[in-house]
């Protein structure tokens, strides 16, 4: 067996070997991308735009919403492109590259699901402290430090998965470089990456548990309001966003803890798309499908273009 080194080329896995098919998973990855942009970008800019919107929650999902746009730019463009040239192959540094940046955008993106848990605790439990609670340089700080969480979780995980040289043929049975494929390859057992992983684990486990019991305070606190109305419009705040947070972990437990990752299996393929690819395109839906705010603000510029 040959060990790898910087120069080396990892083969990533097709969703198929039949010409045909590999054109029509092209056009639905870019379908999905394109709805992703364009879904995510709207929501930035309605965000910048509007100053009805410049709002803790509003900038947590901003900046949710720039994470999902470069979660799904690390993967799927990729993929794109490989199927529609026929190539498969994938170079060492881009592969280091994809690996360093799941995991910045995945980490920091948990990291921020559990920041906009507890804006939702803080608004709904303890109104009348929210303005001191989050105000403006808390919510910066918040924010930093999730991106910070991120950048160090990247830099681990990719320093760890590539100390230990690889051996064989090099081939990735996934469609993106993911790291318990890479360390599937290594010619040894590669403990300090597994001991990254497991601490990820914790902390992700960790950050769960903090979404589970805000959303238990919260959902006490809605039971209590005597109005139907009022019970409905605060969960309706809530609820995308722990759909969002169920989606993401759920499918990403699934994808690291449930699948084989020895052998090549359209179950893994689908997992992973379940992962990286389904979350970014769904949440500018689950967030602004029932958000009246959000709506209201994309029928201010619907409204001022057709006035001029």
């Amino acid at each position: 067996m040959n060990n790898f080194t910087s120069g080396s080329t990892f083969f990533l896995m097709r969703f198929t070997d039949i010409w045909e098919i590999q054109i029509l998973h092209a056009v639905f990855f870019l379908l999905i991308y394109l709805a992703a942009l364009f879904g995510n970008l709207l929501i930035i800019a309605l965000i910048t735009k509007d100053r009805c919107l410049h709002t803790p929650m509003y900038f947590f999902l901003k900046n949710l919403s720039f994470l999902d746009l470069c979660l799904i730019s690390i993967t799927v463009p990729k993929s794109i492109m490989n199927s529609l040239m026929n190539n498969n192959s994938i170079s060492f540094l881009g592969c280091v590259s994809q690996v360093f940046f799941l995991f910045l955008f995945a980490t920091t993106e948990v990291a921020l699901l559990t920041v906009m848990s507890y804006d939702r605790y803080v608004a709904i439990c303890h109104p009348l402290r929210y303005d001191s609670l989050m105000s403006h340089r808390s919510c910066v700080q918040m924010a930093a430090s999730s991106w910070l969480s991120g950048g160090l979780s990247a830099n681990l995980h990719a320093a760890s998965t590539f100390s230990i040289p690889m051996c064989g043929s090099l081939e990735v049975h996934q469609f993106f470089c993911d790291v318990p494929q890479l360390l599937s390859l290594a010619c040894s057992l590669n403990i300090g990456e597994l001991a990254v992983i497991g601490l990820s684990l914790v902390l992700d486990f960790g950050c769960f548990v903090f979404i589970t019991i805000s959303y238990l305070h919260i959902f006490s606190t809605v039971l209590k309001i005597p109005s139907a109305k009022g019970r409905l419009k605060t969960f309706s705040t809530c609820m995308p966003h722990l759909i969002v947070v169920m989606l993401y972990l759920f499918s990403g437990a699934v994808t690291y803890l449930g699948s084989n990752y020895k052998s090549a299996s359209s179950m893994n393929l689908f997992m992973s798309v379940l992962y990286s690819v389904l979350p970014p395109s769904l949440n500018p839906l689950i967030y602004s499908l029932r958000n009246k705010d959000m709506k209201a603000a994309l029928g201010k510029i619907i409204y001022t273009k057709q006035s001029k």
